[in-house]
């Protein structure tokens, strides 16, 4: 494999994006009209009727440019989706409830909230396109885990939460509210019903005593 091949790969585990062709890095001018136009279809008309040539038309370019820089459709929906959000802050207040409420803020703010429509055509995809999973936990989900898992375990190395505490449980409990949120109402949540959550749910049982916990 030769050095070209290694860039490459590299670049796939990434996202597809940016694949360089004997040497040459692609030119990255067409890049954002791309993730911008496969994000309006989402929004438009759901990820299942979202198709390669409606992004290449939205976005005036070629397909052959597409999937120079993409594997696939999930792989560019989710590379789109994640160059829009940006990447999620670690905060290390020194606190549990420092940590969450940082969290909470920043994934909440404007700038970093998806259109609920490109929010309901990708949750609905999820349940039956296991492409679409498989690259959404790997790229979206994982990554983002990770640095909600470090926040509690840095609050069970202060003692904050008890090691008998079921982490992987309190690790989902704000991402997995927060998508019925956006399923029963349609509207996505603000920093009201994430604090709310974080609040009355999250910290109550992840604080509890082990006695409060098994009576």
């Amino acid at each position: 494999m030769d050095q070209t091949d290694v860039v490459n790969r590299r670049l796939e585990l990434q996202g597809g994006h940016g694949l360089r062709h004997r040497g040459h890095p692609l030119d990255s001018s067409r890049d954002v009209a791309i993730r911008e136009a496969a994000l309006d279809l989402l929004s438009e008309i759901g990820y299942d009727r979202l198709t390669m040539d409606a992004v290449a038309a939205r976005a005036h370019a070629s397909k052959a440019t597409i999937y120079r820089r993409w594997q696939g459709k999930a792989a560019l929906v989710v590379d789109a989706l994640n160059c829009s959000k940006g990447s999620m802050p670690e905060p290390d207040t020194g606190s549990l409830e420092g940590d969450l409420a940082a969290l909470s803020q920043r994934s909440c703010s404007q700038e970093n909230r998806f259109d609920v429509g490109v929010m309901l055509g990708l949750i609905t995809a999820l349940a039956h396109d296991a492409e679409l999973r498989d690259v959404v936990r790997e790229r979206m989900i994982e990554p983002r885990t990770k640095v909600i898992r470090e926040i509690f375990e840095r609050a069970v190395a202060r003692g904050e939460v008890s090691t008998e505490r079921n982490l992987d449980l309190l690790v989902s409990l704000l991402p997995a509210l927060m998508i019925q949120q956006v399923l029963i109402t349609g509207e996505l949540p603000d920093i009201n019903f994430s604090s709310r959550v974080i609040n009355d749910v999250i910290l109550p049982l992840a604080t509890a005593s082990n006695t409060s916990i098994n009576s």
